[in-house]
């Protein structure tokens, strides 16, 4: 008995047959017994190690947000040499390729996304120490983008036959101030009102999220009359008043559940060490998993910017000269795909499938907009087991990631059967 049938015989005896579609034999363990899905699921672990150099390949191709171009460019590529049609860019820099089922629905869509949260000019050479790979970037969202490549490989070698399409996507704009353009595109233009399931393949694990954290990003700007250091002495100094702002922040208390977050990542301003600066301005993260306690927050944070003002123009001896902005950057809604929704249970059943213990975890990413509208959304991680995501020190080791690539074609199928 293959290792998969024993994993799947497991399953049943502990859980019983998943049942996908409410009928009997459409089972998650009957789809994965079909020959040419066996075949895929094969492939897919045989062909690891092509994955592997394409997640390489991908990472060191710079793309930060609003800057994907080249790394779009190469899967444009890719989607094209795997025999992918109607391979296209779309209005935001999505790149879209389609692999036809046999009917039009259901409509299935695999995204991961292309940019980055490092600036232009961050080394992303990735470096080799035995099954660990070293490079920001390396996970998140490298590792997605290259299982992309390895599910449509498999399907493909396998001659696997969906009901429904897929359409594959390495979309732009989910990190930083990207502010998800590339989803809100692809589901108000580019596909809208065809699209009935979404995955999107975002770092590494094999987690399963299906509750999706909701944020507010601002950006904060105080301006005030600046001068010279010593000749222009007591009027309101706009970093001053950053400082006094960030310092009444971290004191805000949030509470641990609902789980609630805060974060100042970027302050700049100022022309020379010697002149009073005209403007300086900050960057805010601002996040909860409900809607409620984020606007709590909102409060709070807008209290101490105010209180900061006040107290800045106080300070000195010209009053009500320091003003201050603030302008919405980001925003993404607090939104969930019911656990016990069909595409929520096909994910922690195809988790099993692999051999794996299935995790709920809960997140924020590319299925925040489509979750938000109500479509059937989740997000699934790579596979491999990825630490310092976010830092330079990102590293990615690659001992049994071949289950990550199983595991998300396995879904996919799944989700494109009637």
């Amino acid at each position: 008995m293959s290792r998969t049938s024993v994993v799947l015989a497991a399953t049943m005896a502990l859980f019983g047959p998943i049942d996908l579609k409410n009928s009997p034999d459409r089972t998650l363990v009957e789809l994965a017994e079909r020959p040419a899905v066996k075949a895929a699921l094969a492939a897919a672990r045989m062909l690891e190690p092509q994955t592997i150099e394409s997640q390489v390949k991908f990472s060191e191709i710079p793309a930060p947000s609003f800057k994907e171009g080249a790394r779009g460019e190469e899967l444009r590529r890719a989607f094209v040499q795997l025999g992918l049609r109607n391979v296209r860019v779309d209005r935001a820099g999505n790149v879209l390729g389609d692999r036809p089922g046999a009917a039009a629905h259901p409509h299935v869509v695999v995204a991961a996304h292309l940019d980055t949260v490092f600036p232009e000019g961050t080394p992303v050479k990735v470096k080799r120490d035995g099954a660990v790979l070293r490079g920001p970037g390396i996970g998140d969202d490298s590792r997605g983008l290259a299982v992309l490549t390895g599910i449509i490989r498999a399907l493909s070698q396998a001659s696997v036959q969906t009901d429904g399409p897929i359409t594959f996507v390495a979309d732009v704009g989910e990190e930083g101030l990207g502010d998800l353009r590339g989803m809100k595109e692809l589901f108000d233009v580019t596909l809208k009102g065809t699209i009935d399931q979404f995955i999107t393949i975002d770092g590494t694990g094999l987690g399963v999220a299906h509750t999706f954290v909701g944020s507010r990003r601002y950006r904060v700007t105080y301006r005030g009359p600046g001068g010279h250091s010593f000749g222009a002495f007591g009027v309101p100094n706009p970093i001053d008043a950053i400082g006094r702002a960030v310092a009444k922040i971290s004191a805000i208390q949030v509470p641990a559940e609902p789980r609630t977050t805060f974060n100042v990542g970027r302050i700049g301003g100022g022309t020379s060490v010697n002149s009073i600066p005209v403007e300086a301005w900050m960057e805010l993260d601002l996040r909860s998993v409900a809607m409620a306690q984020l606007a709590a927050l909102e409060t709070s944070v807008q209290r101490a910017l105010s209180a900061a003002l006040s107290e800045e123009n106080a300070r000195w001896r010209s009053p009500g000269t320091l003003t201050m902005t603030r302008q919405v950057v980001g925003e993404r809604a607090a939104a969930e795909t019911p656990a016990g929704s069909m595409i929520v249970q096909a994910a922690l059943s195809a988790t099993r499938a692999v051999g794996a213990s299935p995790v709920s975890t809960v997140s924020s990413s590319d299925a925040n907009y489509p979750a938000s509208l109500g479509i059937p959304a989740i997000e699934i991680g790579g596979g491999g087991r990825g630490t310092d995501a976010h830092a330079p020190t990102e590293a990615f080791d690659t001992s049994d990631s071949w289950l990550g690539t199983q595991r998300a074609l396995l879904l996919t199928i799944a989700l494109a059967e009637k």
